[in-house]
């Protein structure tokens, strides 16, 4: 399947590796958050450049201690109304997880847009649309519910509807 990064297709450098399969010494390789704790001494020391698949329930404060080392973050979307992982992905970017955080399983063109907001930047995606369709989203959509965004250029829909009332200053309980 295809991955979209920068609103291209790419290719993609991560190979998963299987719990029971051995590590390669350098490359990018993607593991299981239960083999990154297992193996961590020997990962730490390596020079393989570690992408990480979390599931929906995994907790994203068993990451702390690892973070500096990975530099993908796999998160699923088992089903089109599963949305645990935009949780996990917003809590990976608060907690200042700057790497790659990717979406997999059912990635549609309408969640894009969403997914980008709560800090996603690369998406396995099917084939079942072609690049010009992904590439159209962001235009679709120029203001988001969400304040605190990481994209600084976006606005989201209430500051523009009331342009110079601030409820957010004014209105301590609105926040």
């Amino acid at each position: 399947m295809p991955l979209l990064k920068n609103n291209a297709f790419v290719a993609d450098e991560f190979v998963t590796i299987s719990d029971e399969a051995a590590l390669p010494s350098a490359g990018h390789g993607i593991i299981s958050l239960k083999r990154l704790q297992a193996e961590w001494a020997q990962i730490s020391v390596s020079n393989l450049l570690i992408g990480l698949r979390l599931g929906n329930t995994d907790k994203v404060e068993d990451l702390a201690p690892f973070t500096r080392k990975i530099a993908m973050i796999a998160l699923p979307f088992p089903a089109f109304g599963d949305g645990r992982s935009y949780s996990l992905a917003r809590q990976l970017r608060l907690n200042g997880y700057s790497g790659e955080l990717r979406a997999e399983g059912n990635v549609l063109p309408d969640q894009l847009q969403l997914m980008r907001q709560v800090g996603f930047d690369a998406f396995v995606v099917t084939e079942r649309f072609p690049l010009s369709v992904w590439q159209a989203v962001p235009q679709q959509m120029s203001l988001s519910y969400q304040r605190g965004l990481y994209r600084d250029r976006e606005v989201e829909v209430w500051s523009a509807r009331h342009h110079g009332f601030n409820a957010w200053e004014d209105k301590p309980h609105a926040r």
